[in-house]
């Protein structure tokens, strides 16, 4: 895996006013099958339970907000990006 629990990373946002929502009984549910990808250092947007990211209960199709596609170089401020694509392909 590129990153390990805990990491924290450096993915750009643009997403203006949009946000993670979800109910406590979907957020438990979430919390308990351990399906939480990622989550925000600082929440920009009010997203639920800090959630920047998840997966699927099969662990196979990830759903995020940060844009980690911005950060494949150094000259585009970091290469946190490019260690999540090269993760991907492992």
């Amino acid at each position: 895996a590129a990153f390990q629990k805990g990491d924290v990373v450096n993915f750009p946002i643009a997403h203006h006013d949009g946000n993670y929502f979800a109910g406590e009984d979907v957020l438990k549910e979430l919390e308990d099958n351990q399906q939480i990808a990622f989550r925000y250092v600082e929440n920009p947007n009010g997203s639920a339970n800090d959630i920047a990211g998840i997966y699927n209960k099969g662990g196979n199709i990830l759903g995020m907000m940060p844009h980690p596609e911005r950060v494949i170089s150094d000259l585009l401020g970091g290469v946190d990006g490019k260690r999540f694509f090269e993760g991907l392909m492992k």
